[in-house]
């Protein structure tokens, strides 16, 4: 009888380490995924800034700078509701208007050109790469929340259910040639 107690005792302990160990597992990767999130939203930002300044230093053709210019706005002001759409009319944009390699040659022709379409390059190098480490997370995060024992158990607590940022994040075309 003493012996069948302390096996059920010693189960009801490996089973309580395991659970407190998977919610642990599962707080760290929500951490991450706030930290990832906070990543992106820096570099979504940076893109936007860069690409306002852009807009503004009359380096671009009128119509370019009022095109890159409400894009880069639009992307700074929105609502987390319509984050995704605005960051990608944003990449729309920038391909729109660096879509020739004539017109990334004439904004580095300026003084200060260079230095600007560099950064302007590496901040649409770093969106995409930002963005898949928080997908990448989401997904290691949604993975486990899908598990019975997670569910069952409730080890989630009442974190939200964590949500990938899906947008259309592929760099003019002219950029990324000239930095390769």
């Amino acid at each position: 009888m003493t012996a069948t107690l302390i096996w059920i005792l010693v189960a009801l302990v490996a089973i309580g380490l395991y659970l407190s160990w998977t919610a642990g597992r599962l707080d760290r990767l929500h951490a991450r995924i706030d930290a990832t999130r906070a990543g992106l939203d820096a570099q979504l930002l940076r893109r936007a800034s860069v690409a306002q300044e852009l807009a503004t230093s009359g380096v671009l053709d009128p119509a370019a700078s009022i095109v890159l210019y409400e894009a880069a706005h639009a992307a700074r002001q929105a609502e987390e509701e319509q984050r995704e759409v605005a960051e990608s009319e944003l990449s729309q944009a920038l391909r729109a208007v660096f879509g020739e390699p004539a017109q990334v040659e004439a904004v580095r022709e300026v003084p200060g050109g260079e230095a600007a379409a560099h950064e302007l390059t590496e901040a649409v190098r770093r969106v995409p790469m930002a963005r898949r480490f928080h997908n990448d997370a989401v997904g290691a995060a949604r993975r486990l929340r899908q598990h019975r024992k997670v569910r069952w158990f409730r080890l989630a607590g009442h974190a939200p259910f964590p949500m990938a940022f899906e947008m259309d994040d592929e760099p003019p075309a002219a950029l990324v040639d000239r930095a390769a």
